[in-house]
């Protein structure tokens, strides 16, 4: 994880106060995205025991009709409250051709030029792209809207086909449910993965679904019940202390090697070494939060084998050392 994207979460927690996120909602914002950035950031977390984060509504006018005049949001704070955020969630757009008011396009820009984390869900990119703040930064959207959004933000590195992407400061998720994967995302890298894990469960959501996998996997209604591969997966998570190859995952699947990998593409949207070694670093996490400093005994519990590729691992997926990641995120820590 880069500094950018973690800074609004340390600043927070540098002044012993809660991570202030203002949600924009403008006139045909989708009801669904306001729902998960209320249930993930506004929702308080007593069972956590820890500062959660601080949600404030806002609007650019004093009543905005949400998408297909579902209902009307009034009573919520004005622009101004962006001005103090950490992070700031941009509206999305029921029409991406038609441009954001100019009231919530300055209070984006003024969020950037402060450095404040941005986010968006689903056509929000298109928000943010014309505020002119994702110029050369990496971002994702719909993929239904991919086309049109690079016909129109030619300077943005559009990456069409993933669930969310995370450049620094500047958070985009694809469809409606990837916001739900972004925001676990976000959550992880504030609060650490067993936190995360536990509001997922919450949730009764998947706990950890890479922002690289693909949008949309279209696949055929199997012809048969029971032919996923959640009974692998399981198998696997209960085998990660052992020098697991693809190899042996293959044989236990009784399936070949190209074949499994074709059923990992199909149903997870990533490779089998690719999913294995994000289980083995998710454990890693879990056991450094624990408290575990014994750098070698987590990488043998986890797979991973030494402290060397322990480090680089959890450095390539979280921007952090482990010794980093066991303060910043051990249980043991004031929250």
């Amino acid at each position: 994880m880069s500094k950018e994207s973690s800074h609004g979460g340390e600043r927070a927690r540098a002044h012993n106060r809660a991570h202030r996120v203002a949600l924009i909602v403008d006139h045909g914002s989708n009801p669904f995205e306001l729902g998960v950035a209320t249930e993930l950031f506004g929702l308080r977390r007593p069972e956590l025991d820890r500062t959660w984060y601080d949600l404030t509504l806002c609007t650019p006018e004093p009543a905005v009709r949400l998408a297909t005049g579902f209902f009307t949001l009034t009573g919520v704070a004005g622009l101004d409250q962006v001005d103090t955020a950490d992070t700031v969630i941009v509206p999305n757009r029921p029409d991406p051709e038609v441009p954001p008011s100019p009231a919530v396009l300055d209070a984006v820009r003024r969020a950037a030029a402060r450095g404040a984390r941005l986010v968006s869900f689903c056509t929000g990119a298109f928000t943010l792209a014309a505020a002119g703040v994702l110029d050369g930064r990496r971002a994702t959207t719909h993929w239904r809207w991919a086309e049109l959004f690079s016909s129109m933000f030619p300077a943005v590195k559009l990456e069409p086909d993933v669930l969310f992407v995370d450049d620094g400061n500047i958070l985009t998720a694809a469809g409606s449910a990837a916001a739900l994967d972004l925001g676990l995302h976000l959550i992880r890298r504030d609060h650490g993965a067993e936190v995360a894990n536990a509001v997922s469960r919450r949730l009764v959501f998947t706990a950890h679904r890479d922002g690289g996998q693909r949008q949309f996997i279209d696949q055929p209604v199997p012809p048969v019940a029971d032919t996923s591969l959640a009974p692998l997966l399981a198998w696997v998570r209960a085998e990660l202390a052992s020098p697991l190859t693809i190899a042996d995952i293959a044989s236990h699947a009784s399936m070949s090697q190209a074949t499994l990998h074709r059923r990992f593409q199909a149903e997870l949207g990533t490779t089998p070494l690719a999913w294995l070694t994000a289980e083995r670093v998710a454990l890693a996490c879990r056991l450094l939060e624990a408290g575990e400093v014994r750098l070698d005994a987590v990488a043998r519990q986890c797979g991973l084998g030494t402290a060397t590729n322990l480090r680089i691992q959890l450095r390539r997926r979280t921007g952090l050392t482990p010794t980093d990641y066991r303060r910043r995120f051990s249980l043991a820590s004031p929250g």
